[in-house]
């Protein structure tokens, strides 16, 4: 067994030393995995660290044909081995015949899903590298078939620290330059609560062929960080409404998601309430401004919080003297935290610095200091 182990995950450490996008390294995982554990269907997700939503899935068409299902049993129903539940344990990976063995009827997504689609088990990760998640991974086996094994969990558990850092590595790759133009205005659509497409104006409608293109996937489908924030905003409104303090609603309905030309798209989710017929969901979509893009920045390049608090001051044009009153220190602590992030970031002034964060992201149009 620790041979197995020890050859298998060769495998998917030789991964860590090519060059990939996040799309290509996801499929050569899905490819060197079926070797050693197979599978008759998957799907691979990225997330959002910051809120654990989807920014795009490789999977099979098996699976996206049950995909809306899916999307609202995770985000909307009670069941067992969710994703972010996976997160919290600490253990990182399951099987769901192992748990439901005894009793099916544990998991409604077993039963009312995975089961009249022909599938008998699945085998589900969750990768996490420090304290954020990158990413997810669902493998499917038909009924016919055999279920996973304990074995075979424990293969994909020593996998998941690899494949995490590949994760955030791949979603962190920052190009040095944007050519593509966005729409002036921001793009919005209008979706019914079971994810179908009512309305939409042209910056939407541009929108959503780049996030297509991402995904390689047609233009009747809608693409899955579309609805992944609409899934997150029924949960959270459900909640609200019937005062269940169990479900975490401060997450904002919200995803941040990096284009193949460098761009990054922020999609946010909002509820149009209807004076007659059922609600429907209002998503804006537009290229991130830097308050957005922030978080992800500081840590492709490892900035501390503090840092990170500072740095948002030079975007909007603080001086040292006004940095200090707004955080409480000194000028020279000011000065001491410029020349870590002039380090980190490889630049060597605040003019550089304010051009490798908003100039060369075509973010804004603040004047540089």
């Amino acid at each position: 067994m620790t041979s197995r182990i020890d050859r298998s995950h060769r495998l998917i450490t030789s991964l860590e030393k090519g060059t990939w996008t996040s799309r290509t390294y996801r499929e050569a995982v899905l490819k060197q995995i079926q070797s050693v554990v197979p599978y008759d269907a998957y799907c691979f997700t990225t997330v959002d660290p910051l809120t654990l939503l989807s920014t795009g899935a490789v999977t099979e068409e098996g699976i996206e044909a049950i995909h809306d299902r899916l999307f609202i049993n995770e985000y909307m129903e009670e069941d067992i081995h969710k994703y972010a539940e996976l997160i919290r344990s600490g253990e990182h990976t399951a099987i769901l015949h192992t748990a439901i063995n005894v009793q099916p009827e544990q998991s409604q997504r077993y039963i009312n899903i995975l089961q009249p689609a022909g599938f008998g088990d699945e085998l589900r990760a969750v990768f996490v590298s420090g304290d954020a998640c990158w990413g997810y991974l669902t493998l499917y086996r038909k009924t016919e078939n055999s279920f996973f094994t304990e074995e075979e969990r424990l293969l994909i558990q020593t996998w998941t620290a690899s494949i995490a850092s590949m994760l955030r590595s791949t979603s962190l790759t920052l190009v040095e330059e944007i050519t593509s133009g966005s729409p002036e205005e921001p793009g919005m659509l209008i979706t019914s609560d079971t994810f179908q497409l009512l309305s939409l104006n042209a910056p939407a409608e541009y929108w959503l062929s780049q996030l297509r293109m991402l995904e390689h996937i047609g233009p009747d489908v809608l693409p899955r960080p579309v609805r992944a924030v609409s899934s997150h905003l029924q949960r959270k409104n459900r909640a609200e409404r019937a005062e269940d303090t169990q479900i975490a609603i401060n997450s904002p309905s919200k995803v941040c998601i990096q284009l193949p030309d460098g761009r990054y798209l922020i999609l946010h989710a909002s509820l149009m309430q209807q004076i007659t017929g059922p609600d429907q969901i209002a998503i804006r979509m537009e290229q991130a401004m830097p308050q957005d893009l922030l978080p992800l920045l500081a840590e492709s390049h490892g900035l501390s919080s503090r840092e990170r608090e500072l740095l948002g001051y030079v975007l909007r044009s603080y001086s040292s003297k006004e940095i200090a009153a707004a955080m409480h220190i000194s000028v020279y602590t000011v000065q001491d935290h410029l020349k870590s992030i002039f380090a980190k970031t490889k630049v060597s002034s605040r003019r550089e610095l304010i051009w490798y964060f908003v100039s060369r992201f075509q973010l804004s149009n603040e004047p540089a200091i």
